[in-house]
């Protein structure tokens, strides 16, 4: 017969040891994290908000401009090219009304202050809205010149040169027809540019004495 007092511990009560145990350490290991500090969430600093950066949700990327965009349309705004003189839209365009941002929309020139340059790309003596276009000088290609880009959307429109008609302000804005949607003045109301309808009022005639 066997000693009942050297009987080894039943498996019931070595579980009861073992799960004490861990819920010993589980305690322990809350208690401690539940003392240490807990750090700010990165969204609450105001410099990450996107209200805040340059770079809004509303800014479109590369990629999503290469699918809204035909080819020749986003090498030149995007990539800083040209194209080819005489064979672009709009460089003999004579119709009245606006030519807009492709990307943004904004309202660049206008036909009022269109001329025909003999470049062969449409030629502006000046921006419709100064605000909505930004100067860079251009150092490419050996030379120095100053290139336009749209405020909002950095596209690039083209070159002003100072060779432009002298009784209406010496500047020639050469822009590329890629970078620009032209708005004849009947669509001006229609596609929400209706403030700029007053540009293209014909003239009372002056009052017969």
């Amino acid at each position: 017969m066997t000693n009942p007092t050297k009987k080894p511990l039943s498996s019931p009560a070595a579980g009861l040891i073992v799960s004490g145990a861990a819920a010993l350490l589980i305690a322990c290991v809350v208690i401690v994290a539940a003392q240490e500090p807990k750090k700010p969430a990165a969204s609450a600093s105001p410099s990450a908000s996107p209200m805040n950066s340059s770079n809004t949700d509303s800014q479109p990327t590369k990629e999503e401009l290469k699918k809204r965009l035909t080819p020749i349309q986003y090498r030149v705004t995007c990539e800083e090219g040209t194209e080819p003189a005489f064979h672009n839209e709009y460089w003999d365009n004579h119709r009245a009304g606006i030519y807009v941002d492709v990307i943004s929309g904004k309202a660049l020139f206008s036909s009022k202050d269109k001329y025909d340059s003999g470049t062969g790309w449409p030629s502006f003596t000046k921006p419709l809205d100064k605000q909505n276009v930004v100067e860079k000088t251009d150092r490419s290609f050996g030379m120095a010149r100053t290139e336009v880009r749209a405020k909002d959307s950095d596209a690039h429109l083209g070159h002003v040169f100072d060779d432009g008609p002298a009784d209406q302000g010496g500047m020639r804005y050469c822009m590329n027809s890629a970078s620009l949607r032209f708005i004849p003045v009947e669509k001006l109301k229609e596609e929400g540019y209706g403030q700029y309808l007053e540009l293209f009022e014909k003239e009372k005639p002056a009052d017969k004495k």
